[in-house]
């Protein structure tokens, strides 16, 4: 797969942004799709570019085989996002996507190449918390609803339902399976989001993500559950771009923030 082939695929770029002074590569969650993102383009100020990343398995992907390992893809990521890398970029991820964000800094650090010059990670806890033991394997639908934020009508539609859940086990299969812990710490800006009613990846579980950067961590506790409403959203999405133009104009003037 070349960039040429594959970034349009991969990414959904908004029309019109590509002079913005910085780039948001944005993760969706396990199960989820790079819609989540939909209205991020409109909410964000001109000077920040959102991109989200459509993984294989879904939409109008959903020809192509799911991934569920770390390893290839991040390297796949990497081959798609890289020709987007002559503008300062930070990435967002939510759940699964948090996990993916994080993964791709270190693949990027081990291999000397450009960097994010911030991670924002929401509703996922810190790398080597002690999680309860979730059956997904044999309930994913029941696992669907104790997260939320999947449409009560997919979730009664059966035929929706069968062409989601190959996608589900994968991308939960991925998470399983990347057991990677970190020997040396990040060095850039970490910020994360904890719903305040999410059991599994409440603001507790992710204090932890402080241990993974070396630069300046920030810990949002937010209300609800695993997933924001639209007004978290709204406040989330704010909260990120005001952060990320100071990160940016910090660096511009030669100042790295820690």
């Amino acid at each position: 797969m070349s960039p040429e082939d594959g970034g349009a695929r991969w990414l959904r770029r908004p029309p019109g942004a590509e002079a913005a002074d910085v780039r948001l590569f944005c993760f969706h969650h396990a199960g989820g799709a790079a819609s989540l993102y939909r209205r991020w383009p409109q909410l964000m100020p001109a000077s920040i570019e959102p991109i989200a990343v459509q993984l294989p398995g879904r939409a109008e992907r959903f020809r192509e085989p799911a991934i569920d390992r770390m390893a290839p893809l991040v390297e796949a990521l990497t081959d798609v996002m890289k020709p987007l890398w002559d503008r300062p970029f930070a990435c967002f991820g939510l759940s699964m996507g948090a996990r993916v964000a994080w993964a791709l800094a270190h693949h990027l650090r081990e291999r000397a190449m450009p960097m994010p010059i911030a991670l924002y990670l929401a509703s996922a806890a810190a790398p080597g918390t002690v999680e309860d033991q979730l059956e997904w394997e044999q309930d994913l639908v029941g696992y669907l609803r104790s997260m939320g934020g999947t449409p009560p009508e997919v979730l009664a539609e059966p035929q929706l339902l069968d062409s989601l859940l190959p996608v589900l086990r994968a991308d939960m299969t991925l998470i399983d399976a990347f057991r990677f812990r970190a020997a040396t710490p990040l060095d850039i800006p970490i910020r994360v989001f904890a719903g305040m009613d999410d059991v599994d990846h409440s603001p507790e579980r992710m204090a932890g993500w402080r241990w993974e950067t070396s630069g300046r961590f920030q810990l949002d506790p937010r209300p609800g559950g695993h997933f924001p409403d639209a007004a978290g959203e709204l406040r989330l999405i704010q909260t990120v771009a005001d952060d990320l133009l100071a990160e940016h104009a910090y660096r511009s003037m030669g100042v790295v923030d820690d």
